[in-house]
């Protein structure tokens, strides 16, 4: 059931403190020359929609279209918050959420940036241990699917704008892949900070769009939408 899209009678009718809510995070965030900034929004927009389309027990949340954005802030694009911002963010949302009746809520980012997971899994962590009842889970989605992911990816260390993003929104929205970026990895001098990520990172491709394909995006799309409602279930029947 998708939240943004009832009315709060059905809303009313609909909800138990056995259903589960689950919040998807992305970004706007440059991802080469060939994807759309909101490709981290999109690709978790749409495997949470499949969840809550096919399992009657799960609501979802309008996405959350901004996140932190540190290797790729600088780059054409990008609009980033805080970590700081995210925490409150979520945070509210979810207290927001178990007042209105959950109890058990999902925080899943198709970003997969170390600061910006970390904030959610912060707020997880407080939350939970402060609120009677609450149970969560909270993680990127490509943090689950490592497995199917190396399965089938043909490029060793794929990420970001790479074969499996780019194959992604190849199968959910070809029309907006711009032809494909080179290939490319980032050689950020670890473990320095630097202020000029594009020195470093000038494309903002991490792996090969070449090899992207629509078929390999629907096998990875079908594998995230399993492993969330699988998720779903875990947390649903945890004590």
């Amino acid at each position: 059931m998708l939240v943004g899209e009832i009315t709060m009678s059905e809303f009313k009718k609909a909800v138990k403190k056995s259903s589960v809510l689950i919040v998807p995070f992305g970004t706007v965030e440059a991802h080469g020359t060939h994807l759309p900034l909101n490709t981290d929004t999109l690709v978790i927009r749409e495997a949470v929609r499949k969840v809550a389309e096919r399992n009657m027990s799960v609501f979802m949340a309008p996405p959350i279209q901004y996140g932190v954005c540190t290797s790729t802030g600088p780059h054409p694009g990008t609009i980033g918050i805080t970590a700081s911002s995210l925490r409150l963010l979520a945070s509210d949302i979810v207290k927001s959420g178990y007042a209105q009746g959950f109890r058990n809520i999902i925080l899943v980012s198709g970003h997969g940036g170390s600061i910006h997971v970390s904030a959610l899994k912060e707020v997880a962590e407080e939350l939970v241990a402060r609120i009677e009842g609450l149970k969560m889970a909270a993680f990127s989605i490509y943090e689950v699917i490592g497995r199917e992911a190396a399965e089938i990816a043909e490029t060793k260390g794929d990420s970001h704008a790479g074969e499996l993003e780019t194959s992604l929104v190849l199968h959910l929205a070809p029309r907006l892949v711009k032809g494909r970026s080179k290939e490319e990895y980032p050689d950020f001098p670890r473990p320095l900070v630097v202020k000029d990520k594009l020195k470093y990172w000038p494309g903002a491709v991490w792996g090969d769009p070449g090899k992207a394909t629509a078929e390999k995006g629907e096998r990875l799309f079908n594998a995230m939408v399993d492993k969330l409602e699988e998720v779903a279930g875990r947390l649903e029947r945890s004590r």
